[in-house]
């Protein structure tokens, strides 16, 4: 069981949501608020960019790429999945604020658990009732899991 933080208090589990077994510092909540608020930005520009691609593909194809057009509003989700799902374990923003997401075992993520991490949400957050139970089960653990990461097995950590 993960230890409390010097000048946390010690609460107690019940059994579901178990604490991750491996040693790992958790993230706070602020740093991973801060990390979207970058990833917002990260995720207007890879829009912006993937749209330009998309124009110059449907002008050579005489049209017929524009049907890509459909891929637009899952930017954030691919942007997610790739970042989350590669080699450094986290997106441009949770980077910047020196986190990464792990797993029960604390190895890496794979692409398709990061886009339904980030699919979950995004789902949340869309509604309000979901993302305030999704932000209290994140106040009310000692280790800060969100609901949608205790669905998933997944934990935000600081990089070591």
């Amino acid at each position: 069981m993960l230890e409390a933080p010097p000048g946390y208090a010690s609460r107690p589990y019940s059994a579901y949501g178990a604490p991750m077994a491996v040693p790992v510092i958790r993230a706070s909540l602020g740093a991973r608020f801060v990390a979207y608020l970058l990833d917002i930005l990260f995720i207007i520009g890879f829009t912006a960019l993937l749209t330009l691609l998309i124009t110059i593909i449907g002008a050579l194809t005489f049209g017929l790429g524009w049907t890509l057009f459909a891929v637009l509003p899952a930017s954030g989700i691919l942007y997610s999945a790739v970042t989350v799902g590669g080699a450094s374990q986290g997106t441009w923003g949770m980077r910047m604020m020196g986190l990464r997401v792990v797993n029960q075992e604390g190895t890496r993520v794979d692409m398709i658990t990061a886009a339904i991490h980030a699919l979950l949400f995004y789902v949340a957050i869309s509604t309000f009732l979901l993302w305030a139970l999704d932000l209290v089960i994140g106040l009310v653990r000692s280790d800060r899991r969100l609901g949608h990461d205790l669905l998933l097995g997944l934990a935000v950590v600081r990089a070591a």
